[in-house]
């Protein structure tokens, strides 16, 4: 598979990005994007929105879902799927295999946000994203449309920062929606009662 993504990342991936650096890019959206990508760090926000979706009776099954979802992606992309593809981050790519330099990466010479040197494959910011919006979504739109929006720029602000590929994203997204589904439906089947006072089941 890595072999793959390297051949996507030169015939694909690289010329995208590069497309980002060379059109898009502005002294607003240098400013924007480090702050929509923190909420996506490490979920923590999304963590937070499901926690205190909890302590309301009628929306505790959708932060059930929230957290099943990102416990999913974190177990299955970060734990098991980062470290078994192992696919190095764009600049690295390019610096290690191209020979390239930051100067000829970037525009501004050097990351916006501080240098990630994990694995890129999958993009953890895009599937945590994806799994809170999609349960968000299919439980209420009044919160779901809004989370949607902020998923999309979360995910496009990792390719704008240059800190993933494409393909790292574009997977992430199907991943985000199919753990944000399976989650919802293993929170639909959970009696809640437990979590309420009485101790009666909610419907």
């Amino acid at each position: 598979m890595l072999e793959l993504l390297n051949s996507l990342a030169v015939s694909f991936d690289l010329p995208i990005l590069d497309w980002i650096q060379a059109n898009l890019q502005s002294g607003f959206l240098d400013t924007v994007m480090p702050i929509i990508t923190m909420f996506g760090d490490a979920g923590i926000f999304w963590m937070a929105w499901a926690t205190l979706l909890l302590i309301f009776k009628k929306h505790r099954r959708t932060g059930l879902g929230v957290w099943f979802a990102l416990a999913m992606g974190l177990v299955v992309c970060n734990m098991i799927m980062k470290p078994m593809v192992g696919r190095i981050r764009p600049y690295d790519f390019q610096i290690d295999e191209l020979g390239k330099t930051w100067n000829d990466i970037l525009l501004a010479g050097k990351l916006l946000v501080e240098t990630p040197h994990d694995f890129s494959f999958p993009s953890g910011h895009t599937i945590a994203s994806f799994e809170a919006c999609t349960v968000l979504l299919l439980n209420s739109k009044l919160m779901g449309v809004p989370a949607v929006i902020l998923a999309i720029a979360i995910a496009f602000s990792r390719m704008y920062l240059y800190v993933h590929y494409p393909t790292d994203v574009i997977f992430s997204v199907f991943a985000g929606i199919l753990f944000g589904i399976i989650g919802n439906l293993i929170a639909k089947k959970i009696p809640l009662g437990r979590f309420g006072k009485k101790g009666k089941y909610e419907k």
